[in-house]
């Protein structure tokens, strides 16, 4: 039995060829295929929230529905959803998303840790 991490792909070329793949695909074109792919993105987190409810089985009427590793894929499918949207606005979507992740990163970093304020009681 191994134990090993299988290796990661390229983020960035995985994406590329995703989008090559998508662009040849598209049954939408233009500025509306663009906007729909955005839109894509939406979908995509209900289906999260869908697998969260799933995996707690928070609707009695279905049960438990889905497990945490459901949750992951919905998570994994929101974040290649919105990288793939990024690059549908833009080819320089690797530098537009380093440059924001850079800025994020800065500003959270540079904030003084905060005390935990305690949680009135009811």
């Amino acid at each position: 039995m191994s134990d090993h991490t299988p290796p990661v792909p390229d983020l960035w070329a995985t994406i590329d060829t995703l989008s090559e793949w998508l662009d040849t695909h598209r049954p939408v074109e233009g500025r509306e295929g663009v906007l729909l792919r955005i839109l894509k993105l939406s979908e995509e987190v209900g289906e999260v929230a869908e697998a969260v409810i799933g995996a707690t089985g928070q609707n009695p009427r279905k049960g438990v529905t889905h497990t945490w590793d459901d949750v992951q894929a919905e998570l994994c499918d929101v974040v290649i959803t919105a990288l793939m949207a990024l690059r549908s606005l833009t080819p320089e979507a690797r530098e537009v998303f380093a440059g924001h992740l850079e800025r994020v990163t800065r500003r959270s970093t540079a904030l003084p840790a905060q005390a935990e304020v305690p949680r009135p009681s009811l």
